[in-house]
């Protein structure tokens, strides 16, 4: 076995490679290579939007198989809107990748991030994929995690140990993420790799399950973008029982999982472009799960609640006003709102607390915002961050 640059942390018969193509610009590592020695069961999770990257259709194409062994990323660029030629350029790298590696082009997934519209520059890529599959295991995930990144500001890694029985699995995660945040799935790419074994059917379930309570309930400024992937592959080189829903040692693997992901997501919207605040939203109370979601998503995506986080003002009745449009069964005389343990409002009226608020805000980069609206049982958390003049910045010269 191939030994990694850096072991430490990292499941069994994973492998990395860095190399720059220059694909947005010189001076940086901009793609990478995640390989698995032996075959392994995937599942994967990709946007919604209509609007779909060339990758991404791709991949959807090959996921029903559930097997997988590579992962090409690139950075730079989406390869989203390039037509006929962004699909050729996307199953050509799959391709390249199969034949240096000498596996079934059907085991090479292939994702790619960063300015939409414009195609990938196929030139400087071909010569790096053969440089990129020679230099395996000559890396890290930190440089993979380094690779992927576009306007964040840091690698985002998770890594986490698993008991199955006599034995000791790992699962580490990394992602890339920091705007264009809305769910379904959360704008981004993350790669999750396990030497666990876990059966097919089983693993899409448990990434389903964990995207769906993590990063599909993370906004930062509502956009939705077209090439949103979330892989997990499973190698199974721990050596144990595969593993199924009935199985002992499942809730342990997927409650492991579920801290990754939602980890992960916490890093992304620490991350978000200009962001000086990570706001976690939880709604309870509600009638039912849906409408406690519902309900979150409104106040996280109200610029007038990120705007008046990030000024420290505790303008409890902006909060009050997204819960009013939600569109939920809502009672304004029942709804109690919390700024961390500083309760607001009570019954829908101010409890004259807005000077403490004010000062939890401003002495916390991380705030919690609980709201009851003491119509049920049912309820949801949203992660989020405040919108500051940096966001605009970012923003306004991405292309440039």
């Amino acid at each position: 076995m191939i030994k990694n640059k850096s072991d430490a942390g990292i499941p069994k018969g994973f492998l990395f490679s860095v190399a720059e193509a220059a694909i947005k610009k010189p001076g940086r590592k901009d793609i990478a290579l995640i390989y698995s020695e032996s075959e392994a069961n995937i599942a994967g999770a990709f946007t919604t939007n209509k609007v779909k990257a060339a990758p991404v259709r791709l991949d959807i194409e090959k996921i029903s198989s559930g097997k997988g062994q590579a992962i090409l990323v690139n950075s730079g660029n989406a390869n989203a809107c390039t037509g006929m030629k962004g699909m050729q350029d996307a199953v050509e790298t799959a391709e390249l990748v199969s034949k240096n590696l000498k596996i079934e082009p059907s085991l090479v997934y292939v994702c790619s991030t960063g300015v939409i519209g414009t195609p990938l520059p196929m030139d400087r890529i071909r010569p790096v994929i053969a440089e990129l599959s020679k230099n395996l295991g000559k890396s890290n995930l930190d440089k993979v995690a380094s690779a992927i990144m576009t306007t964040d500001t840091f690698p985002k890694i998770v890594k986490k140990k698993v008991k199955i029985k006599n034995k000791t699995g790992t699962i580490v995660g990394i992602c890339k993420g920091a705007g264009m945040i809305c769910p379904n799935m959360a704008t981004m790419l993350c790669f999750i790799l396990t030497d666990i074994a876990v059966e097919e059917k089983t693993l899409n379930k448990a990434l389903r399950d964990s995207v769906k309570k993590s990063f599909n309930r993370i906004t930062i400024d509502g956009d939705m973008s077209t090439n949103d992937t979330a892989l997990i592959m499973a190698n199974g080189m721990l050596g144990n029982p595969e593993l199924n829903e009935k199985s002992a040692a499942y809730e342990i693997f997927k409650k492991t999982l579920d801290k990754i992901t939602y980890e992960l997501s916490k890093l992304i919207v620490k991350d978000g472009e200009g962001a000086t605040k990570l706001i976690e939203i939880e709604v309870k109370g509600a009638v039912n799960e849906k409408a406690a979601e519902k309900a979150a998503f409104e106040v996280a995506n109200s610029n007038l609640v990120k705007t008046a986080v990030y000024g420290n003002d505790a303008n409890w009745g902006r909060i009050m006003a997204a819960l009013g449009y939600s569109g939920i069964d809502f009672f304004e005389d029942k709804t109690a709102i919390q700024l961390g343990n500083i309760r607001v409002t009570e019954r829908g009226v101010g409890t004259g607390k807005d000077s403490e608020a004010n000062k939890y805000l401003k002495n916390n980069r991380e705030v919690k915002i609980l709201i009851n609206l003491n119509s049920g049982n049912a309820s949801a958390k949203v992660l989020t961050c405040d919108l500051t003049e940096e966001y605009v910045r970012v923003n306004a010269e991405y292309r440039t």
